[in-house]
């Protein structure tokens, strides 16, 4: 292990020792060297966070977890944000945990920053909701697919075009009362087995019909129910989220009035929003270049 990095861990472990911490977070991209370490031992318990299509490492059993992130581009934090969503979302993390993030710049293979989070303060809304509640009747991995097909369109857009566009996930008997068809259903008619968004063979077709106006309306367990949907519910002006505009606010008004989550993409900046309860649970920013 090379100096900087080993002084770094050293001092990261003793740290995360002294506040309590969960977790020390560590990205694969950054800790080659750890990896190779012939001790195969960890000073903390850590977890690996590796992008895209990256390998598991032969020494996985080294780490207490391995989340893996879309491989787009999102800033330092935002790439932290994605990583504690999805570990609440799965319930690696809880309300009140503390975690030492560890990142560094990759084509350079050294750490170089140390972040310190608590779940608890950076996502307010935890302060007053359950996360088994926020995500309930959700499957995690429904969950963490509809994150990273949002994220990838938020990076990407389709055909060179930025995308805006809104899921909803959960509670979708009352989100349908709560909202309108804008066009024919494209998934009407097909078996449940053939419209999960689970189906990595969807994934060109849902960006695709990313380009409608209206919303995604996605049951718990995957199922597509409907595309092209005008969220009807609405938040008095008083409650609206300051400085968002109208695709965000209908994604605030329906998980204001439904157990829904909404996810949103902002086409003019590619902000990429998850609402719950009318409020913004997390956003993330996307990367610059």
């Amino acid at each position: 292990m090379n100096s900087q990095n080993e002084s770094i861990m050293e001092f990261a472990c003793r740290f995360a020792e002294e506040i309590n911490a969960k977790a020390l977070l560590l990205y694969s991209e950054v800790a080659q060297d750890l990896l190779t370490r012939k001790d195969n031992k960890t000073c903390f318990d850590t977890i690996l966070i590796t992008r895209g299509s990256d390998s598991i490492p032969y020494k996985a059993k080294l780490f207490q977890n391995i989340i893996n992130i879309p491989n787009v581009n999102v800033t330092r934090l935002g790439q932290i944000k994605i990583v504690i969503t999805k570990g609440l979302a799965t319930g690696v993390f809880k309300k009140g945990d503390k975690l030492v993030c560890l990142t560094g710049i990759p084509k350079f293979g050294y750490i170089d920053s140390i972040f310190v989070i608590d779940v608890g303060r950076e996502f307010e809304i935890l302060v007053s909701e359950d996360v088994s509640d926020i995500f309930k009747d959700i499957q995690p991995e429904v969950f963490e697919t509809v994150l990273n097909i949002t994220l990838e369109l938020a990076a990407q857009g389709r055909e060179g075009r930025p995308i805006g566009t809104i899921f909803v996930l959960g509670d979708h008997e009352k989100v349908l009362e709560l909202s309108r068809q804008m066009i024919i259903n494209p998934f009407m008619g097909y078996k449940d087995e053939d419209k999960n968004i689970l189906d990595h063979d969807l994934r060109d077709t849902i960006k695709e019909f990313s380009a409608l106006d209206g919303a995604f309306v996605i049951r718990g367990d995957g199922v597509l129910v409907t595309a092209g949907r005008h969220l009807s519910a609405a938040l008095e002006s008083k409650d609206f989220p300051q400085g968002l505009g109208s695709r965000h606010i209908a994604a605030a008004g329906i998980t204001s009035v439904t157990d829904a989550i909404a996810i949103a993409i902002s086409e003019s900046t590619g902000t990429v929003r998850i609402f719950n309860k009318g409020k913004v649970f997390v956003d993330i920013e996307k990367g610059v270049g």
